[in-house]
């Protein structure tokens, strides 16, 4: 899984490098076998921006972006649109990330699937496992909630955890204690927001979802199978 998001990452045209952070001695075999940069870290991080924020501390670049390595079917073209819009020069963000309309219902309601909202000029307003923006008129009853209605286009949209940052942005976020928000929802950007920190939120067709089962990775299986 690891090699395929490196081939994803080192697709980007916008990128000087592309290197595999971790303190699994099995990753970086995996990694340096197949002629990819790995930097071994600290094995007491407790979020993957941590781990980045210690590489960072070693290289000389002005924008780092974060491509978590459960993201198999990453394309570099939506890394490069993260790069874009951080070289900006009209730009007021931080940091970035994408969205990804949502049309299912059963992602809407599952709280493993992070949704996002954002204001006129694309700033990113909430995170949050449950429904948002939740619709007061389509949603009166619980039964509506349960079944969705999806004749009409999706007002929801999905988070894709992958994140571009501003190179103060990531220290200083790494640096900060989880937030009151945070805890609640177990959502790491949700402490960006709360510090202030401004986050654009780029709309994309790719589409994700995080390996963290059995079932999970064969399901990735069979969507790698059916692309070949």
């Amino acid at each position: 899984m690891i090699l395929h998001v490196l081939e994803g990452a080192k697709s980007a045209r916008l990128i000087s490098s592309v290197i595999v952070a971790t303190d699994d001695q099995r990753i970086q075999s995996v990694v340096e076998t197949a002629g990819g940069k790995v930097i071994m870290t600290s094995g007491t991080h407790e979020t993957g921006t941590d781990r980045v924020a210690e590489v960072a501390g070693h290289l000389s670049c002005d924008i780092i972006v974060n491509v978590q390595g459960d993201e198999p079917f990453i394309r570099g073209t939506v890394i490069d649109d993260l790069v874009r819009v951080l070289q900006s020069e009209d730009s007021l963000a931080d940091m970035a990330t994408l969205a990804v309309r949502i049309t299912s219902a059963k992602e809407i309601l599952d709280p493993n699937v992070v949704k996002v909202v954002w204001d006129g000029s694309g700033r990113a307003l909430y995170f949050s496992r449950s429904p948002i923006p939740f619709h007061r008129d389509a949603w009166a009853s619980s039964a509506d909630l349960i079944n969705p209605d999806f004749s009409g286009e999706s007002f929801c949209f999905k988070h894709i955890g992958v994140y571009g940052y501003r190179r103060p942005a990531l220290f200083r976020l790494s640096s900060a204690k989880p937030s009151r928000l945070e805890h609640i929802e177990k959502l790491e950007q949700l402490r960006a927001l709360s510090m202030g920190i401004k986050i654009r939120v780029v709309e994309t067709s790719y589409d994700s979802f995080g390996i963290d089962t059995p079932e999970d990775l064969f399901r990735a299986e069979q969507w790698l199978s059916s692309s070949l």
